[in-house]
């Protein structure tokens, strides 16, 4: 290389770093030296619009079409390198976006719901354009579609409608608020409506992705759906007994035929409500064979014998609990035997003396449903158990067949005419063991001790059982026999009659009985 020819290189080189005002920017580094010029500036003149569209063919469709961001009335107009300036250096970004304040609406996309709280980087991504000479920039916020699949994956499958904006929102995916079921060719009634989507929409795997069924669903009928759990019992047409308000709530279920099933309703069991016995659904088949199946043993087991408990039905019908089939006949093979009164007496009275009935645990004997009223009074050999009935018949409570003489006291003239009361009550107290077999335990004196001895008063040396009159009395046994005259006088002209304030008595026992003493 000749001197005049480094001379000319070297004034070369001087001249167009005097005319470049700096280093491009990376993207148009390739247009870096003098013969490149003029493919983005016009000669004597400013950067040209034209020549920048004429790089940026994709601008330039947009604008041709009036469509894009700089369509909008922000752009519309200015030069392209009020925006877009370079000779910057290298690192340069010629694309500067305020993120922040920047009004997507003027791009033609308004940023709603969701869509306004994510960052720019989130949407404007490589992955979303489907341009291939886009795509391939390294810096772009062009290439993206408005459609909701460019950027989000489609979670049916395609077994939907591609505008998903006909039943979603920019809120949120879910649920579908725009969706609007009564639209479709099932609208949801009643209980339909609270039921989650997934239940009948099933969610299936495909091409390696989940996704939901919408389209090709039967829902003819209920089963299409829905178990018959009645196991085509009353037929398929569901509806004649439910409704979509409540599957519990059944129509004309007072005019439901329960005989078509395999356990008639009567007596009592007609007035019952359904879920008294279908607990848990009328599906469930429920056993019948026995009242136990479905009633408590309302008596406790008081009625197991070598481990087998009778059906209530032996007793008991369907017209109610309370009346009982159980009679005189099937006491009388018990332990206790009905007779007299206690034919005449209602179950509860033995039975239920509580509030809860009792069986076996009852007894026998009378003084397990009745108070022993002699219980402290009477001498217990005649109340070994208490044995009631050696004295009290079970006919009535007041005829008494009790053989006195066994006392040692045997029951003689008026005596036999007497009540059990006029001897052994008195006062409200009774007495029987220790009661006294003289005169004066039961009757008063109406001699006013004239004829006690130290042994006491035995009336019946003058008086019987049979007369209250002195018919044993003998005058010649005393101190004053009566002979002659005095066999004749009366009795008031030797004894006189006394009356006080108290008493009034006959005066038999005489001080004196000389002559002078009368005579």
């Amino acid at each position: 290389m000749t001197g005049i020819t480094l001379i000319l290189l070297f004034f070369v080189l001087d001249i167009g770093a005097q005319i470049s005002p700096g280093d491009l920017s990376r993207p148009h580094a390739h247009l870096k030296g003098l013969s490149n010029c003029t493919k983005c500036h016009t000669l004597g003149e400013k950067v040209s619009n034209e020549k920048c569209l004429d790089c940026h063919l994709d601008i330039g469709i947009r604008l041709s079409e009036n469509r894009g961001y700089h369509s909008s009335v922000e752009v519309q107009g200015k030069a392209c390198i009020k925006c877009h300036s370079d000779h910057h250096g290298q690192n340069f970004k010629m694309i500067r976006l305020d993120t922040e304040h920047f009004d997507h609406k003027l791009t033609g996309y308004n940023l709603q719901g969701g869509h306004s709280d994510i960052t720019c980087d989130k949407c404007h991504k490589p992955e979303f354009i489907s341009d291939q000479d886009i795509k391939a920039k390294s810096a772009t916020y062009l290439g993206l579609d408005q459609k909701c699949r460019s950027c989000h994956s489609d979670p049916h499958q395609g077994t939907l409608s591609s505008d998903c904006a006909s039943c979603h929102d920019f809120s949120a995916f879910k649920p579908a608020m725009k969706f609007d079921h009564a639209k479709t060719q099932f609208p949801l009634l009643g209980k339909h409506s609270q039921v989650d989507c997934k239940l009948c929409h099933k969610v299936f795997v495909q091409n390696g992705k989940e996704a939901q069924q919408f389209n090709g669903l039967t829902f003819g009928k209920c089963t299409s759906c829905h178990r018959d759990i009645h196991e085509n019992k009353f037929g398929q047409n569901c509806t004649q007994c439910h409704s979509e308000i409540s599957f519990h709530q059944i129509k004309g279920l007072k005019t439901f035929n329960h005989s078509r099933t395999n356990y008639p309703l009567e007596g009592k069991h007609r007035e019952v409500a359904c879920r008294s016995c279908h607990k848990t659904g009328y599906a469930k088949d429920l056993k019948y064979a026995r009242c136990s199946s479905c009633h408590t043993d309302y008596h406790k087991k008081q009625f197991v014998t070598k481990e087998q408990t009778p059906d209530c039905s032996e007793c008991h019908s369907i017209l109610g609990f309370e009346q009982s089939s159980f009679t005189i006949e099937m006491h009388n093979e018990s332990p206790f035997k009905l007779g007299g009164a206690h034919l005449a007496t209602p179950c509860f009275s033995c039975h239920k003396k509580e509030n809860t009935w009792s069986f076996r645990e009852i007894g026998s004997k009378c003084k397990d449903c009745h108070k022993n009223i002699h219980e402290t009074v009477m001498d217990k050999k005649y109340d070994p158990e208490p044995a009631c009935v050696s004295c009290h018949s079970i006919n009535r409570w007041n005829e008494i067949s009790f053989d006195h003489s066994k006392t040692g006291y045997i029951l003689e003239g008026s005596h036999l005419k007497q009540s059990c009361r006029s001897c052994h009550f008195k006062k409200s107290e009774q007495q029987f063991s220790q009661l006294s077999a003289n005169c004066q335990s039961c009757h008063k004196d109406p001699h006013q001790n004239q004829f006690e001895i130290s042994s006491g008063i035995s009336c019946l040396k003058c008086h019987d059982y049979f007369h209250w009159s002195a018919g044993l009395f003998n005058h010649n046994n005393t101190a004053f026999p009566l002979d002659g005259k005095h066999q004749n006088v009366a009795c008031a002209k030797c004894h006189p009659k006394v009356v006080t304030a108290q008493v009034s008595y006959t005066q038999y026992k005489l001080k004196s009985f000389t002559c002078e003493s009368c005579h």
